[in-house]
């Protein structure tokens, strides 16, 4: 059941996404307005798109959340195999689990030790631009 609804839900997506789709969907609705002094713009000829459209939005929505999960848990199955096997920290596998404050703060303590390493590189460029310009250069006879 769960490999089923796994192909039915990556189907729908892709097809949900392709251009052809959204112009089949602009086309339906331009049909409905144009029916619309055929049918005396009743109350049964807008229910037909409000239900329409609410019955499709409803099964998108599982279906779309469905396939996003499914590739946020490979995305992170992936970075953490790189983490794993890199001189990467590996405290940071699974980090996608704790609260949103506590992602928070470590993201905080990586940008904040980003800066320090970023300060620490321009120093040694500054040092390494004074020494260059403090030795004189020899000259090509």
């Amino acid at each position: 059941m769960e490999r089923t609804f796994t192909k039915v839900a990556n189907w729908v997506a892709h097809i949900a996404g392709l251009p052809l789709t959204f112009a089949g969907c602009c086309l339906i609705v331009v049909v409905w307005a144009v029916s619309g002094p055929l049918f005396g713009f009743s109350d049964t000829w807008q229910l037909v798109i409000n239900t329409g459209t609410t019955i499709i939005t409803f099964l998108m929505v599982f279906l779309i959340q469905n396939t996003q999960n499914r590739d946020g848990a490979a995305i992170q199955a992936k970075l953490d195999e790189l983490i794993r096997v890199s001189k990467g920290h590996n405290h940071f596998i699974g980090i996608e689990h704790l609260t949103e404050s506590e992602v928070e703060e470590i993201r905080d303590k990586c940008e904040r030790a980003a800066r320090r390493h970023d300060e620490k590189i321009a120093a040694m460029a500054a040092k390494k631009a004074v020494t260059q310009k403090r030795t004189p250069k020899k000259r090509a006879a």
